[in-house]
């Protein structure tokens, strides 16, 4: 393996794991209110970005990490936008038991 797949590969993995201790925080606390709506909003338009970038490029390692990061932090402002009954509802689908 090259030295540019091992860089790749950990920056892939340190960019989807980043989101994945927030995403489970907020399903299982059911507490948004850190959450700063602009700035996830914002990731998320850099993600789609980077991804379309990768599509562009053809450069399926950066589309796929962009799109799982992506996806991860639209749930994140999803989570943060819903009202709080509905939030409450999609957290009880994933985690029953806070």
């Amino acid at each position: 393996m090259d030295l540019a797949t091992v860089i790749g590969t950990a920056a892939t993995l340190a960019s989807v794991t980043s989101f994945a201790p927030q995403a489970w925080r907020i399903i299982h606390t059911r507490d948004i209110r850190a959450i700063s709506a602009p700035t996830y909003a914002l990731t998320v338009a850099g993600f789609m970005l980077w991804f379309i970038y990768g599509a562009l490029l053809g450069q399926w390692p950066l589309m796929v990490t962009n799109a799982i990061c992506c996806a991860m932090s639209a749930f994140i402002l999803v989570m943060k936008l819903l009202p709080r009954h509905s939030r409450q509802a999609v957290a009880k689908a994933v985690d029953p038991e806070p």
